[in-house]
């Protein structure tokens, strides 16, 4: 592929990078533990520098608990060289309204309700994801490629 223009790569401003994770349900969770790093994608969503989502016991709620530092990415990609992307740092944490998290337990329900309305009751489509999460999102960086 040939550009008239070579493509110019920029940092996003805190306000774009903020929109766009609130325009997407879509991103990927990036965990570790020991030499073994693990990615996976999740719908989400943002909300007052929190990332909610939901999963289901496995291992990678183990890894967390051991090492609840992530990242989350979410994209948006148009072209080669025209995509916008954001990356969150920040502390995952299960969200169990019995041991203190009530608010974001319900700020939670109530944004991915907003995804799928079932969520949690008898038609949820996929109730093996009986654990909600929050990420507290310290770290936001955005990044964009343009020609």
């Amino acid at each position: 592929m040939t550009t008239a223009h070579p493509p110019r790569f920029i940092e996003l401003s805190a306000h774009d990078s903020l929109r766009l994770l609130g325009r997407n349900h879509i991103g990927r969770l990036a965990f570790s533990l020991h030499d073994r790093m693990d990615i996976e994608p999740l719908h989400y969503v943002f909300d007052d520098g929190w990332i909610y989502g939901r999963t289901g016991i496995g291992s990678k709620l183990v890894k967390l608990a051991h090492h609840p530092w992530c990242a989350f990415e979410v994209d948006e990609v148009r072209g080669i060289f025209d995509w916008d992307s954001v990356v969150v740092k920040g502390s995952f944490s299960i969200l169990d309204p019995e041991l203190g998290s009530r608010d974001h337990y319900e700020r939670a329900l109530a944004g991915l309700r907003s995804l799928i309305p079932a969520t949690f009751d008898a038609a949820d489509p996929v109730p093996q994801r009986s654990i909600l999460f929050g990420i507290n999102a310290s770290e936001i960086t955005g990044r964009s490629a343009r020609t």
